[in-house]
């Protein structure tokens, strides 16, 4: 019995460990401008899906490939969370 309270004493003691570090939602423009590129990328391929059209759905996946790379490409120019560029800019 005592052995069950010690080893959950440690999880608990783990799970605050990793719980204790700041979560960082990705609120930076780089993370919003991925996001608003990927989502006009999923309703043009969403409805390149409906209509039925190959083309229109695949423009819509290479929309969201893009909306990727240009997230990745902001991030590393310093407009990720916790970037260069925005330092000071209060984000």
């Amino acid at each position: 019995m005592a052995n069950t309270a010690t080893n959950r004493a440690q999880q608990d003691e783990v799970t605050a460990d990793i719980h204790a570090e700041p979560v960082g939602h990705g609120n930076s423009p780089a993370a919003w401008t991925c996001v608003l590129i990927m989502l006009v990328g999923s309703i043009v391929a969403a409805v390149g899906f409906i209509m039925p059209s190959v083309p229109v759905f695949w423009g819509g996946v290479v929309v969201i490939v893009i909306g990727l790379i240009v997230g990745w490409i902001m991030k590393k120019a310093g407009y990720g969370v916790d970037g260069s560029k925005l330092k000071k800019s209060g984000h």
